[in-house]
């Protein structure tokens, strides 16, 4: 056929549109990873297979949700403002504001040694994705994917729900093959809507793959003149997947098949009016989402809720938080191990920093940032359950035992994912890189079943 200006304007109508699916999967591959999703056995035992990260970002108060700081002595200090009681076999301490999650006691594995370098949110926010508080590197989801490709060539190895920072989901210097995929912004309520953005409804699929075949043409002949072009190799490989991915997300995407107690248990699309600083992102959706994800072959999918950053009115807003996330975690934790996928899915919680504590009768109300001394959990894939690890000094202050850096999570993770988390490389600027840093990461081993 020969293609007049007007049979290229038709054809190609919407690859502007292709453009942007690129951007949405990634766009540069390299050379040598012209498979770079392919599926690759890891080169330790794995415990996980996948992980999913529910990421609390604006810093969780630690001492009021998994650290309890009773007060104790004739002198008034800092500590816990909420009741907390003891759950399951093992006795784990929680708070009140999280009943729900509290019925998965005896599968949480409790960090409550973490500390971090800084307590400025974009930094450490920034460290806690990407094991860097200053300079652009790739998120941990990149560098999984990197190391482990996904198990649905039809899928991304990483997706980003509700996501906020381009930074969090980036693949940096690493193939861009491995940058996740963004899916809903902050704050949106993720409905039917997302589907549309993602698949498009302005074509027939013969005639997307028609224009598609149409622009690959034309890449090919390009890069005929350009040998060894890898930024022109990865649009073309990168194109495929977001078409590939058009036949498998609405499906996954549409959560109409799920039954009613399933919607119910995860609270989709029953989030409250915004209170204070939480903001209304449909958190169940998410993770319900998230588990339909992993269950096809994701590698690695992080949820997201950003409304921890509670300066004043810390009682009112920090419940609302634990009101908003906490029963659909734990439909997600029961969801998981109904389904089988607890045991090799790898569930991390957490946030870029803790919280002060305040004493009971606190007028001010109000708390600020505390990087030395916080809590992060796991569950499933591989790590003691109903088990505490480290602690904060008796104003939860400073981590004092069992210390944890977010390279030594980092460490762990890529560890029970079967990566040696200090060999994962990659040459860039004339020197390796790694997500543990220089300095590189320390295996917690006490937290291995």
């Amino acid at each position: 056929m020969t293609y007049t200006r007007r049979n290229m304007l038709q054809s190609t109508s919407c690859g502007f549109g292709y453009l942007a699916l690129n951007a949405l999967c990634g766009a540069q591959v390299s050379a040598e990873s012209s498979s770079g999703l392919a599926a690759r056995t890891p080169a330790l035992a794995a415990r996980a297979k996948r992980v999913i990260f529910l990421c609390m970002g604006g810093g969780p108060a630690h001492m009021d949700t998994f650290d309890h700081k009773p007060q104790t002595g004739k002198k008034k200090h800092p500590g816990s403002v909420f009741k907390f009681r003891r759950h399951g076999e093992s006795g784990l301490g929680i708070s009140e504001l999280l009943p729900e999650t509290a019925r998965f006691a005896d599968d949480l594995c409790v960090i409550n040694g973490m500390h971090a370098d800084t307590g400025i949110h974009a930094q450490s926010f920034l460290q806690l994705h990407t094991g860097d508080r200053l300079r652009k590197r790739p998120s941990i989801g990149a560098w999984i994917s990197y190391g482990l490709g996904t198990e649905n060539q039809n899928l991304p190895g990483f997706i980003s729900l509700n996501t906020s920072k381009s930074s969090i989901y980036s693949s940096a210097f690493l193939p861009s093959i491995y940058n996740g995929t963004p899916i809903g912004v902050n704050g949106e309520n993720m409905s039917h809507a997302t589907i549309s953005n993602v698949v498009g409804d302005h074509l027939p699929h013969a005639a997307k793959r028609r224009q598609l075949d149409f622009v690959q043409m034309m890449n090919r002949e390009h890069l005929a003149l350009r040998s060894a072009d890898s930024k022109l190799e990865s649009v073309i490989e990168s194109m495929e997947l977001g078409f590939r991915m058009q036949t498998v997300a609405p499906s996954l995407l549409d959560i109409s098949t799920e039954t009613k107690a399933t919607l119910e248990n995860y609270r989709v699309g029953q989030q409250k009016a915004a209170i204070g600083t939480c903001k209304m992102s449909d958190f169940g959706r998410q993770c319900l989402l998230a588990r339909r994800f992993v269950e096809a072959g994701v590698r690695f999918v992080e949820v997201s809720h950003g409304s921890w950053d509670q300066h004043k009115n810390h009682r009112r807003d920090l419940r609302a938080n634990c009101e908003v996330t906490d029963a659909p975690i734990a439909a997600l934790l029961g969801d998981l191990k109904q389904r089988g996928l607890l045991d090799d899915t790898l569930v991390v919680w957490g946030g870029e920093f803790g919280r002060p504590g305040l004493t009971p009768e606190d007028g001010k109300n109000e708390t600020g940032h505390n990087a030395r001394g916080f809590t992060f959990w796991l569950a499933g894939g591989g790590v003691k359950s109903g088990y505490v690890h480290g602690k904060t000094d008796p104003t939860g202050a400073r981590a004092v035992e069992g210390q944890v850096h977010f390279r030594d999570l980092h460490a762990t993770i890529l560890h029970l994912l079967g990566l040696p988390p200090n060999d994962l490389k990659y040459w860039h600027a004339g020197r390796e890189h790694r997500l543990t840093g220089p300095e590189g990461g320390k295996v917690v081993r006490e937290l291995f079943a």
